[in-house]
């Protein structure tokens, strides 16, 4: 599968960015997709996932109430709401995805995904 995200751009505090990520294939039933994020000279730090059938959406603390995950099934993509950004969300954000479905208890690990998009660049100036 080959994954496409956008959506990033250089914004001011407290303001809102919407990613997308466009997925090559449509989801099955065990699909699993999410958006982690790397700041420079740090690790990959997991933003949120979303099982594609069957519900489950997981957020990370560090953005629960200002960051959302949703899908669209007509489009095939993944988007993250974000809102109320702070200069500490700088990163480059990915969109990341398993055809199979990933447990509770890895979904916030980047080995539990497979497949990686390119990165977007998101940058919240203070």
């Amino acid at each position: 599968v080959q994954l496409q995200a956008s959506g990033g751009g250089l914004v001011q505090t407290g303001d809102s960015l919407r990613l997308s990520c466009a997925a090559s294939e449509r989801a099955s039933s065990s699909t699993t997709m999410a958006w982690f994020r790397q700041a420079p000279g740090k690790e990959h730090e997991f933003v949120a996932a979303i099982r594609w059938y069957g519900g489950g959406i997981f957020t990370a603390d560090s953005v629960k109430g200002r960051f959302t995950i949703d899908k669209d099934n007509a489009k095939n993509t993944v988007n993250l709401q974000m809102n109320g950004l702070k200069p500490e969300d700088t990163a480059t954000y990915y969109c990341a995805h398993n055809y199979r479905r990933v447990i509770n208890t890895a979904i916030s690990a980047p080995g539990s995904y497979k497949n990686w998009g390119q990165g977007t660049l998101v940058t919240v100036s203070s």
